[in-house]
């Protein structure tokens, strides 16, 4: 009762005209950017961080989290219409839901995807609203090693487990964790990695970073390959954007099974909502067989039921783990963690303690932007479709304009153009050598958590590092992280092999 009755008042604060509009205005441009391909939330959180500085911390976070939410909208209308999904998370919804758009299917497999992505991210909403406090609560028995293994746990997971190159993966961790500690040491007051510029001691914005890598290195990777992209044939929606009754049977357990599966996946740091997409798509592919006709492949509604519910319930989950635990289970979610952490707050147990007004009217906005991204997508996905029309040189030459903008608002110094800049460069090559940028990202923002957790636990226990094995929890989490390090190889190796032995055969 004491939640639905704190719910209660973050109902109240998240209706007022004023919060209400940031949250239609975060729908929206999530939606957005979504729709257009190559962009996605993460990027869109990033440009925005700059500039949401001078908003009140509340609007700031109920706009980021429509914002959130949106891309995945948007993501999948791209990937339905256009067989060309904005984001990774997407691209299970495609292998069917392109399917029945060619089958003059569209506008009911956008239908699909805005339920199905409802209907996630309302049950996972409901749920992150009875599991945060608890979760906060637990997280609040966590010492510097507890700190430090999920660190650790966090990067292994996202840098060596989810990427296809364990190699590039770790490499982008490792980069982003030098950039984390370039500055000042906090505790001797040594310079690190400065090189003798002044302009360094401060270390390198989190902000800077996420906005050349993100945005300003996606525009220079387009720039210079432009004349090799092709844009694939838009199908229109035609016909009704609502489903029979025997589609809402057909589609239903796959929603709810795919929401089932999405939802551990929102508070595990496996980069995202990519696994859990694919899974939910395995396994409808599988009871699909069992069928005595089976419709994978010919444009199967539950192949886009379950990844849509999946995907929107991973994500209704990250921001629970990200408020109660501070931990950030992917890009997106990192990016925000560093905008708390601007406005001088830390997610965990204290900020349900100190900020309840914040956190329970971000946590009931959730609700606000899962109907309004309803509303604003089922019976409007194609208007959100001729967002294509924009010439790409006029979309992404602006984008770089207000990534320049942005970043000289925030800080007016030169120097930080120019880091804009070398870092958009290193983004770039990261973006053409297909390196993965969330481990980058990951390691920026959980690198100091890291390095202070460490240095704790090592001082209070006079220099005896056992200590970061002395718990429960820590021990708990390195045997978890074993076995799916221990999993992942053992499927990898197996991969290789079944497809050597194809090669023999062939």
């Amino acid at each position: 009762m004491d939640v639905l009755g704190l719910l209660g008042d973050g109902f109240a604060g998240a209706l007022t005209p004023a919060n209400l509009l940031w949250v239609v205005v975060g729908c929206l441009l999530g939606t957005a950017v979504g729709v257009l391909p190559g962009l996605g939330s993460s990027m869109a959180v990033a440009l925005l961080l700059p500039v949401t500085f001078s908003l009140d911390p509340t609007a700031a976070f109920i706009m980021f989290a429509g914002v959130y939410f949106g891309g995945l909208f948007g993501d999948s209308t791209m990937g339905i219409l256009m067989n060309t999904p904005g984001q990774a998370s997407a691209i299970a919804s495609t292998f069917e839901g392109h399917k029945m758009a060619l089958n003059g299917r569209a506008a009911q497999a956008l239908a699909t995807a805005a339920i199905g992505a409802f209907v996630g991210g309302m049950i996972a909403s409901a749920l992150v609203v009875f599991l945060a406090p608890a979760l906060a609560t637990f997280s609040s028995s966590f010492g510097p090693a507890e700190f430090f293994a999920l660190a650790l746990f966090a990067f292994v997971t996202t840098s060596s487990v989810v990427t296809d190159d364990a190699l590039k993966g770790l490499g982008s961790l490792c980069l982003g964790l030098g950039i984390a500690v370039i500055g000042v040491d906090g505790i001797s007051g040594a310079p690190r990695f400065t090189m003798g510029v002044p302009e360094l001691f401060d270390g390198i914005s989190l902000v800077t970073v996420t906005v050349a890598v993100l945005a300003l290195g996606e525009v220079i990777y387009v720039a210079c390959l432009a004349r090799h992209l092709k844009d694939g044939r838009m199908v229109q929606a035609t016909g009704r954007p609502w489903l029979s009754r025997k589609e809402l049977r057909e589609a239903a357990p796959a929603w709810l099974r795919g929401t089932a599966i999405g939802l551990p996946f929102g508070v595990v740091p496996a980069g995202g909502s990519e696994i859990p997409t694919f899974l939910a798509f395995g396994l409808e592919k599988r009871l699909d067989a069992r069928r005595k006709d089976p419709q994978f492949g010919k444009g199967a509604i539950r192949g886009l039921a379950a990844p849509e519910a999946a995907g929107n319930s991973t994500t209704g989950m990250a921001m629970g783990a990200l408020l109660s635990l501070g931990l950030p289970v992917s890009a997106t979610a990192a990016i925000m963690l560093a905008a708390f952490r601007q406005y001088g707050l830390q997610p965990g147990p204290l900020l349900f303690d100190r900020s309840p007004d914040l956190v329970w009217a971000l946590l009931a906005s959730f609700f606000i932007a899962m109907v309004v991204l309803l509303v604003i997508n089922l019976p409007f996905a194609m208007l959100w479709a001729k967002l294509l029309r924009i010439p790409r040189a006029y979309l992404y030459a602006g984008i770089a304009v207000f990534c320049g903008l942005g970043i000289y608002a925030t800080s007016g110094s030169v120097f930080d153009l120019l880091m804009l800049l070398g870092i958009g460069l290193v983004g770039f090559l990261m973006r053409a050598l297909d390196v993965p940028l969330a481990p980058l990202i990951i390691g920026m923002v959980l690198g100091p958590l890291a390095e202070t957790s460490l240095r704790d636990a090592a001082l209070s226990a006079d220099g005896d590092f056992s200590v970061l094995v002395a718990g429960p929890i820590p021990i708990v989490l390195y045997a978890v992280l074993a076995v799916v390090v221990a999993v992942t190889v053992t499927g990898r190796v197996r991969a290789r092999r079944a497809a050597r032995r194809e090669l023999v055969d062939a």
